[in-house]
């Protein structure tokens, strides 16, 4: 049974056949990589846990999406439900990193009227000298989305919590800010039964100065 968690988030994992997505989730996951990877068909699922602060632990629903063009009709339907997305390309496959445009395109197309908060993933970073795709113009691409970038190899295990982890802290300084909250209707977020009231920082201020705690 799950421990107590003050709010559900649903993450989707986005990019082509063969970036690695499932890697990275079972190595978050799980703490386990395999050389071997069945390619995913239509969505598999994922969770974890993050204590993102004192007091507020965040469950990740983890949706991991087939990159083949035959299941965007699958998938396109969980892009709306999703309030943060992976965006993932293979470092050493300058393709995948091309496609990343049309995949924040399409995803952008299907969310309204939500808000999905997105960060870049060059993954494989272990294959350096196979690299096809610079971090400088990787980094470019994420400052034209307005995203974070970061690079990560689910093999040596570098940086995957912190990629999923920072995805996880912009959410929650969103709905601290009242940018994202629950709405009913929508899977993106869910509050738990011990779901801690996110006060605007304005109010949080006001609030501490008229206490007389």
């Amino acid at each position: 049974m799950d421990a107590l968690w003050q709010y559900q988030l649903r993450i989707i994992l986005l990019g082509d056949s063969t970036v690695g997505k499932s890697s990275l989730l079972k190595r978050f996951t799980d703490g386990v990589y395999s050389d071997v990877a069945d390619p995913t068909v239509g969505v598999d699922f994922y969770a974890r846990s993050l204590d993102i602060e004192p007091g507020v632990k965040i469950k990740l629903q983890l949706w991991d999406t087939a990159g083949q063009e035959r299941f965007r009709s699958i998938t396109t339907s969980y892009y709306r439900n999703s309030v943060g997305g992976l965006l993932v390309f293979d470092l050493t496959n300058r393709k995948t990193f091309e496609h990343v445009r049309e995949w924040h395109r399409e995803v952008n197309e299907h969310v309204l009227p939500y808000h999905m908060v997105y960060i870049l993933i060059g993954h494989k970073s272990d294959l350096d000298r196979d690299r096809k795709v610079s971090r400088e113009e990787a980094e470019r691409l994420a400052a034209e989305l307005g995203v974070r970038y970061v690079e990560t190899s689910a093999k040596r295990n570098s940086n995957v919590d912190r990629a999923f982890e920072l995805l996880t802290r912009d959410i929650y300084e969103l709905m601290k800010m009242g940018e994202i909250d629950a709405r009913d209707g929508w899977e993106g977020v869910k509050a738990g039964l011990s779901n801690k009231v996110l006060y605007p920082v304005e109010e949080v201020a006001e609030r501490e100065k008229n206490c007389n705690c």
